[in-house]
Order: C-alpha cells, then structure tokens, then sequence
C-alpha cells in the first residue's frame, strides 16, 4: 500500500448520507471523492421521500376540490391527467439532484461514476477497471425494495415502490402489501386520485412500528376514505387474469379473495451489502447489515457505514447525520459517539400524517419504565376547527418524577412540522412547563403542544 493515497476520504455511495459526508469531508480539507453508479441523491432524492412528497403535495392539492364543492363551486375531474402529476414530481427530483452535483462541485468533492467494490480496507476498484487508493473509506451504499415470498416484482403488475413511483398512468385498483411508512403513504396516494385501494398488513395493526392510538388515527381516517385494509393478513397470489391479479387473503382460518390490477410490495428494504467487497477487508455483517461501533467505524478501522448498509432506522435524515459523525471523527473533531435514536424524528406523510420521537408507549410498558402519558385531542384546538382538520391527537409521554420527556406522537395534520418543538425540548432536556408557559401565536396547530404540556404542568 502507498505511504500517499490517492485520496483522504472516499464515499461509496452519494445519497443522503454519501453527499452529506462527503461535502463535509471535503469542507473539513479532507481530499475527498464520492462513487456512484447511479444518479447523485440516491433513493430518497430520485425514487423515494422526494418524488413520493411531490405526489402526495399534488394529491392534497385534488382532494382540496371537495372543499370548493362545499362552496358551491362546480369542480370537474373529466380532465385530470396523472401523467402531470408523474412529471411534476420527475422535475422536482431531477432539480433536487442536480442541486447534489452543484453542492459537490462547489465543496470541490470528485463524483466518481461507477459500482465501487473493495480490494481491501484502503483500495476500491470501479467497475472492475480503474483502482484508488483512500486512507478512510466510508460505505453509505444504500438500500432496495425487501422482496415478498410468492410476488416476483416485474415493475409491470407487481412494482415496488420506485415501480410505482414510475407510474404514468394509475391502475382502477391495487393492493399494497405491507402498511409501513411507504405503504401507507401510497395507500393515500392511490385513494386519494380514485384508485381502489387495498392493504394487506401481516401484523395485528397498521402502521405497526408507531404508537397504537396514533396509528389508529390514520387507520380510521382511511377506511373513512373507503380503503379497505387486512390486518394480521396474509396475502397469497392465486393466478393472472391477463390485466387482473387475483389474491386470497388469509386471516385467522378466514379468506378473502380480491381482484386487482396491480400490486405494490411496500415490506420495507434491504441493505446493499452483497457484491461490495466487504469479505476482502475486516469488517464484519448481520443479517445483511454492517457491524458498527463508535463513530460508524467497522472492524476493519480505517472503514465506517452509516446509513441504510447498517441496523438503525432506515432514514435519510438519521443516515445523514450519522455520515457527519463519522466524517468528524475522520477529522479528528469530538463527535457524538452515536446518534441518540430517541433524538430521531420519524414521519409519515399521509392524511392525516404521522409523528414520532423515542419509545412509543407499549415500548415503555414493556421495559418497566415509570412514566406518565397526556394526550390531547385536535378537536379542541380552534386552528384545527377553523381548517376542518379535527381528526388527530398528540401524545407526550413524560418522566412523573421531573416531568422530562421520553417520546411523543402526533397525528394529524402538520405533524411532521409540529413534531420538532417537543423534539427539541426532549433533546434539550426540558421540563413540559417550559413550552406551557411559553406563549403561543393563536389562533396555531402549535397550541396543541401547548395544550398538551399544560395538561402535566
């Protein structure tokens, strides 16, 4: 190995986490250059939150002609053309990535093209031709689509999510299997530009990593919206009938049987880790994902992985902290260890959406935790009456002994903007008397936190 490499830090991978870093790095004077062999911003920017909150933008946007019915305004839909909405969200991601290039170019970071695969803990090789040399490596290499046993994704009739998203034209009706973040988000989508829309959800409830209450909140507000959803269901592909798929789905010895045109398999995601070249240096795997200890650094010292490639929440925003991390600690800087997960935000962006920091309640019940809950309905805040946006709840819950907090939820409309006060208090470690006491623009949805704290204080 040369005592000089080529170059200081190198990145393989350029989305959130992969740009981040690297024009961190780069902006910390380390020489530092980033490999990709797709487009710059990866999944979140080109097939995944991007593209997916322009669509959901534009479908809040149609279903907002019901309200100018109720005025007595004559809305037609004859020609509604979904093509537009496909290329709006198109636009937005090719702006959104070609913003990545500019900030790269601009920080002075090398944009490598190609599939980076690892000769050792200090040598990458591209597409099997040129070979660089860098003192620290970092993998940021990202995630796809998790794979359902039975549904062989062929992007025409069963899609992913990018499948999806790459749709020109929405099918009559569809089943999402799977009731995540994305399933969920999709499940709007479709609904809301008229598409039969069914769920099938092989755990007891929707949205099963969030808090029950809240869940339940988006759960009631879709069968409203006439989405028929299966829960603790498992689905089964019967046979193709040239455009129609036909599905039983299964349920405690009950069966179903649906008609659909296509189906999304929406079961979450897998690491990039296969074909990498991790066997030819230390670092070590389970379950697929890299092993990490502080720092993101692997057992193979010299390299790190942040990210969807190791075992925390598969977020853009947490893998860009986590690229910043590492890149500090490169740096010589005194990071964090490790991100706190219960400092970690997580949204859905449905209608109504969905909110969440630290442990949900049954999290806590579990573990043994003392703790005190208060939970405060949309219903009784005027900006939610006043707006029609009354389904919704918060819940904070809190430390009985200093009134600190240890997680909070919130569904209902602007959660994922509401979220980050109590966030931020949390983080801060601040008493709920705080923000009870703190005044508050009305009428705002921000009194419903304020609400909410003065319910404890």
């Amino acid at each position: 190995m040369p005592d000089k490499f080529d170059y200081d830090v190198v990145v393989i991978g350029c989305g959130p986490a992969g740009y981040i870093g690297s024009i961190k790095a780069s902006r910390l004077g380390l020489k530092t250059a980033v490999i990709e062999r797709d487009v710059p911003g990866g999944v979140c920017v080109n097939v995944g939150c991007i593209p997916t909150k322009s669509i959901i933008h534009h479908a809040n946007i149609f279903n907002s002609s019901e309200t100018l019915k109720d005025m007595g305004v004559e809305v037609g839909t004859g020609g509604f053309d979904y093509r537009k909405v496909f290329e709006k969200s198109r636009q937005a991601s090719e702006m959104l990535s070609g913003g990545v290039r500019y900030l790269l170019k601009q920080a002075g970071v090398e944009l490598i093209k190609g599939s980076a695969f690892l000769k050792s803990g200090k040598e990458i090789e591209v597409d099997g031709k040129r070979s660089i040399t860098s003192d620290k490596i970092i993998i940021a290499a990202g995630s796809r689509p998790r794979p359902v046993e039975g549904f062989d994704i062929d992007e025409k009739q069963i899609l992913s999510s990018t499948g999806a998203l790459m749709l020109e034209k929405l099918p009559k009706s569809i089943l999402i299997i799977g009731s995540g973040a994305i399933g969920a988000e999709f499940s709007y989508i479709m609904n809301s530009f008229g598409v039969e829309v069914h769920i099938a959800e092989i755990m007891n409830r929707m949205l099963p990593q969030e808090d029950e209450e809240a869940s339940l909140v988006v759960k009631r507000s879709f069968v409203k919206k006439g989405i028929k959803i299966y829960t603790g269901s498992a689905a089964v592909l019967e046979n193709r009938d040239g455009n129609t798929l036909k599905v039983r789905v299964k349920k405690a010895g009950k069966e179903e049987h649906i008609a659909v045109e296509k189906i999304l398999v929406a079961a979450g995601r897998i690491p990039n880790t296969e074909n990498i070249g991790l066997e030819n240096t230390a670092a070590k795997t389970e379950k697929g994902f890299i092993s990490v200890g502080d720092y993101y650094q692997t057992d193979e010292k010299n390299v790190f992985a942040v990210g969807d490639v190791i075992n925390s929440p598969l977020l853009a925003h947490l893998a860009s902290k986590e690229a910043e991390v590492a890149v500090d600690y490169i740096a010589g800087r005194s990071p964090v260890r490790r991100v706190d997960a219960s400092n970690v935000p997580k949204a859905v962006y449905s209608e109504p959406q969905l909110a969440s920091f630290g442990p949900a309640e049954d999290e806590l019940a579990k573990s043994g935790t003392d703790y005190k809950k208060i939970v405060f309905q949309y219903k009784a805040c005027p900006k939610a009456v006043i707006e029609e946006k009354t389904e919704g709840l918060i819940k904070i819950l809190y430390d009985p002994s200093g009134e600190g907090i240890f997680g909070a939820c919130i569904a209902g409309a602007e959660a994922t903007e509401l979220i980050h006060e109590l966030l931020l208090a949390k983080a801060n470690g601040l008493k709920l008397k705080r923000i009870a006491d703190m005044i508050h623009a009305h009428p705002t949805l921000s009194e419903i936190i304020m609400e909410a704290a003065k319910g404890v204080a």
